[in-house]
């Protein structure tokens, strides 16, 4: 399979800047009015999208803009002009000030505004207070993960065997029949192959990725049978091992719609709705078992393909000496955090953290996770002091994190140094198009903020959140945070969030 490439953007945050200002351009060929024609038509056609704390369906990933050369191009900018100086908006104190004041937003909401093209703060209040995040602390899972992993890592679930691989015909006279075998009921096999064969013990190995689907199981049990019959392997037991994990499964909130628990082996995220047939994202009612249910559906597809089970799938580790069998791997993590943001994925990015924590060496597990995620950050001279990250979804309510730290991850990622961060910018939901703002800025006082602001949502009882990109008078990109803290309802507290960005965009 041909792995994708890495979208960089080579002439820096500037030219980024200029993409997302597009949208005031009618162009020819694939944009039209600044949005891009396929994903315009393709949001068009989409229902509501979900997440933490959100409702509605997922919608899938915009694809990554065009290349910054192609996008110049069309616009008839050259790479020169770029370094030429633009306006900065006015006074931001008065236009923000008067809407920070709102009650919508609780008593005391901070505030962050930042020239990602200089890293100059234009705006801020109480911008060095650590509040809760909510989701918008899956920017910071974000940046951690593609800066340990790289943007190409993919997540692999692999299948391994530690028996010699022989079948039964090559077993000595007298040795097959000595222990009857028996087909997943746990009654005698009576089939032409395999009949009274030893059953070669093979293992489900998870890997933690949270994209694993009914799809990915078909694949990789079609390898593995091909490669046991290669063997003349025709009866198997099966093992399933989620040791790479440690530490609790639950997720601190308990058993929840908004995420499965914790374990490296899952398949549709555990979700017992139908939901996984076609998308992610949303809440849905989840297993309690998602890895015992995977190894299910892995032992009926290896039925399928003429293998014989013995007894149920139990847990098990894999021996350390096992062969492989067969390997199936996720989409690269560039994918996995563009997805992640657009539909405010908790799967993933509890996911993502713990990829971060086995890259740094540390335990897969929450806690081990929130000290490779900080030490990450700190790698990248982020301000981290106080920070607390207890998950990487956003879901615990005792995280805590600044505006100001979000602006400086947005920043970060436009850093033309850094293009492995890129899809952090390029994973932000679009106003009133896709993902969790896709039915948002329908307002009077926020329509100006359609298409044209890129923004993670996020969303707790009382806890309201919104950081991203917009492009400011004179197409200069601004990153942004806003996070209210005791909001009296989410409905308003969110169009409060939406006016206040969209006045970035005027």
């Amino acid at each position: 399979m041909l792995e994708p490439k890495v979208w960089q953007l080579t002439a820096g945050s500037a030219v980024l800047g200029l993409v997302l200002a597009a949208g005031a351009v009618a162009l020819a060929g694939p944009w039209d009015s600044g949005q891009r024609k396929a994903e315009r038509d393709w949001a068009a056609a989409q229902g509501g999208t979900g997440g933490a704390h959100h409702d509605g369906k997922r919608v899938r990933t915009p694809a990554p803009a065009p290349s910054a050369a192609r996008v110049l191009a069309e616009l008839g900018v050259s790479a020169e002009s770029l370094s030429a100086p633009a306006d900065l908006p006015g006074d931001l104190t008065t236009t923000l000030g008067p809407l920070l004041e709102s009650p919508d937003l609780g008593p005391e909401p901070a505030a962050s505004v930042v020239d990602v093209a200089t890293g100059e703060q234009l705006y801020g209040q109480r911008a060095d207070r650590l509040m809760a995040p909510a989701s918008t602390i899956k920017i910071a899972t974000a940046v951690a993960a593609l800066s340990a992993l790289g943007p190409d890592h993919r997540i692999p679930t692999t299948v391994v065997t530690a028996d010699g691989g022989k079948g039964d015909d090559d077993k000595p006279a007298g040795k097959s029949g000595d222990r009857p075998g028996s087909d997943a009921d746990g009654k005698p096999g009576d089939g032409a192959d395999g009949k009274g064969e030893d059953p070669t013990e093979i293992t489900l190995v998870g890997g933690g990725d949270a994209t694993l689907d009914r799809a990915g199981l078909r694949s990789l049990a079609a390898d593995t049978a091909r490669a046991l019959r290669d063997r003349g392997v025709h009866r198997v037991t099966l093992r399933f091992d989620v040791s790479l994990y440690s530490g609790p499964r639950e997720h601190p909130i308990g058993p929840n719609d908004n995420i499965a628990p914790v374990t490296a082996l899952m398949a549709g995220q555990g979700r017992l709705d139908g939901s996984a047939a076609d998308s992610f994202g949303g809440p849905a009612p989840r297993s309690g078992d998602p890895a015992g249910d995977a190894a299910d559906v892995f032992a009926d597809l290896l039925r399928e393909r003429g293998l014989r089970t013995s007894g149920q799938p139990a847990a098990g580790k894999a021996p350390q000496d096992a062969d492989r069998l067969a390997v199936t791997y996720s989409r690269p993590v560039s994918t996995l955090v563009e997805r992640m943001l657009t539909n405010s994925d908790n799967d993933i990015a509890e996911s993502l953290v713990r990829q971060t924590a086995i890259e740094a060496g540390r335990p897969a597990s929450f806690a081990g996770a929130q000290q490779a995620v900080q030490a990450e950050l700190k790698k990248l001279k982020l301000p981290v002091d106080g920070v607390l990250l207890r998950d990487g979804s956003g879901l615990n309510r005792h995280d805590r994190l600044t505006g100001g730290l979000l602006t400086a991850l947005l920043a970060r990622a436009a850093d033309p140094g850094r293009p492995e961060l890129r899809p952090v910018l390029t994973g932000l939901p679009v106003a009133g198009f896709s993902g969790t703002l896709q039915g948002r800025y329908t307002d009077a006082d926020a329509t100006t903020g359609s298409g044209l602001i890129r923004a993670k949502t996020g969303t707790l009882t009382g806890v309201n959140a919104l950081a991203g990109t917009v492009v400011g008078p004179g197409g200069r990109l601004l990153a942004f945070a806003f996070l209210a803290q005791d909001a009296p309802a989410p409905d308003t507290a969110q169009r409060a969030l939406d006016h206040l960005s969209a006045e970035l965009a005027s």
